[in-house]
């Protein structure tokens, strides 16, 4: 089964072909897709809206892709997608498997010893990049081989992509540590074909307060503003907010809650709502059973209307459930239908040509 997760997602070994020659504007788009994981298969799961209030399941919410044919652990956790200034989708991925020893993928309970690198202790990313949505290139970085200064990571995680409009490039931003220590931000530059680093993690944003993680990062630019979104560790894990002039900082710490949970949550996500000036605040509430989402918009930054959580208020969601970490982007009304009747035909064409497609797929070579 999870090789007919796969078997149409033949994956373009030059990378994708089908860039648009003028990349979409807002006003083109009338569509919204989210990303998420999940922990019973820890493979990209995806939901379509058009709206971006009901929210609906691409393949009956089965993996779109499995994570046990991209990840060095055999599966992904805390799937971003970004749609870059070229119309191109740049997907970023942690390459962690937390239950991987339960299904047979290694003999400990975490890739290396979990005194020495703590939780879930993992060394590397999964980064793919589509024009459709359907090929993809792939490449794994492992954060250890990097360099020798990189050797004692603890952890490599939430990776999301943006990109620098004065230097023209790339950057992706995760949460890291070193051992056991505290989780900072940091940030790299990525080459343009997204298949590489192009320079070493530097700090992005740490928690003031010491002693204190700060994971999870989320940035978006609003009038001027770059709004960093997180999860503090301070008490009760939950969403704070910093802002700056600048993508990269100093950052100016605001010591405000801007979720509504009384339990813990994590992994804040922020996307516009196409052509109207609000913002949707989404994150995961991992204090619940079973996990959910809970939304809040703004039109100011500063005062957040609460919309509940997925079906106890305005948002909805059809044919999906204990979803974690999502991410969302815009799509044309065009690709949305496109990509709904890719998956719709897949649910109902199992073709005898999908081995050979799924054998191209792992022979892909990955990028150190």
């Amino acid at each position: 089964m999870k090789r007919a997760l796969l078997l149409l997602l033949i994956v373009a070994l030059a990378g994708p072909t089908h860039a648009q020659k003028r990349p979409p504007q807002e006003k083109d788009m009338g569509a919204y897709l989210m990303v998420y994981h999940k922990d019973q298969d820890h493979g990209l799961h995806m939901a379509i809206s058009y709206d971006g209030y009901a929210w609906r399941a691409l393949n009956a919410d089965r993996p779109v892709i499995a994570g046990d044919t991209i990840a060095r652990q055999r599966g992904i956790r805390d799937p971003h997608i970004f749609r870059g200034p070229d119309g191109l989708f740049y997907l970023a991925m942690t390459d962690l498997h937390i239950y991987a020893q339960r299904e047979g993928y290694r003999t400990t309970e975490w890739e290396r010893d979990g005194e020495r690198y703590g939780w879930g202790n993992n060394q590397g990313l999964v980064l793919m990049r589509s024009a459709d949505l359907i090929h993809w290139q792939r490449s794994n970085i492992q954060f250890t081989e990097l360099s020798d200064s990189l050797r004692e990571v603890g952890c490599v995680w939430a990776p999301e992509t943006t990109y620098d409009y004065q230097k023209h490039k790339l950057v992706i931003y995760y949460t890291m540590r070193y051992g056991t220590a505290m989780n900072k931000l940091y940030y790299s530059y990525v080459s343009d074909d997204y298949t590489r680093l192009e320079t070493l993690p530097q700090v992005l944003f740490e928690y003031p307060k010491e002693g204190i993680s700060a994971i999870d990062g989320d940035i978006t630019y609003a009038d001027g503003v770059y709004h960093l979104m997180y999860c503090s560790h301070e008490r009760t894990p939950g969403i704070k907010q910093a802002t700056s002039a600048s993508v990269y900082g100093p950052w100016t710490y605001d010591d405000q809650y801007y979720d509504t949970e009384d339990g813990a949550c994590e992994a804040p996500h922020v996307f516009k709502r196409i052509g109207e000036r609000k913002w949707v605040l989404m994150y995961d509430i991992y204090s619940v059973t079973p996990h959910n989402f809970g939304f809040a918009e703004t039109t100011d930054w500063k005062h957040f209307t609460d919309l509940g959580h997925f079906d106890g208020g305005r948002m909805s969601r059809t044919g999906f459930a204990e979803q974690k970490h999502g991410a969302v982007c815009w799509l044309t009304k065009r690709e949305a239908r496109r990509l709904e009747r890719f998956w719709k035909a897949h649910k109902s064409n199992k073709s005898h040509k999908s081995h050979k497609s799924y054998k191209s797929y792992k022979s892909h070579k990955s990028h150190q």
